[in-house]
């Protein structure tokens, strides 16, 4: 990995459809509202984003902390915008604050943390879980 500026950012957009929302993706008694998870998907995106430049061939981020909060809900056909900034960088881990919100307001705020990898050493390991 490249070195990685503290305030390097990154954005991931998606428009909501039926399929983000609380009541499809997880319960129908769920109101018609853009899901939790799928806010903190976007978030990482977001994450992904704004280091994936700074990353050598071979190499990625995985999430291992997301603390965020889902502060408004927004319904199907508004578009949601996540932004990331790093906000520390401590050997292969990666702190960013991240943000997401719609058309008209911040829908969730928090923290999220991401790890460097190497994509072969984790392509190994999963060879080895395999069932037998």
């Amino acid at each position: 990995m490249r070195p990685v500026p503290l305030g390097a950012k990154g954005t991931y957009t998606l428009r909501v459809t039926p399929a983000h929302l609380a009541s499809q993706f997880k319960d129908s008694v769920l109101p018609p509202v853009f899901a939790t998870p799928m806010m903190v998907t976007i978030m990482e995106n977001a994450a992904l984003n704004a280091v994936r430049d700074y990353l050598e061939p071979g190499e990625s981020v995985v999430g291992t902390i997301v603390n965020v909060k889902h502060l408004a809900a927004t319904p199907v056909g508004h578009q949601v915008t996540a932004e990331a900034v790093v906000t520390k960088v401590d050997g292969r881990r990666l702190e960013f604050d991240v943000t997401a919100r719609d058309e008209i307001e911040e829908i969730g705020k928090g923290t999220h943390e991401r790890m460097v990898v190497d994509l072969g050493r984790i392509a190994k390991k999963l060879d080895s879980k395999k069932p037998r």
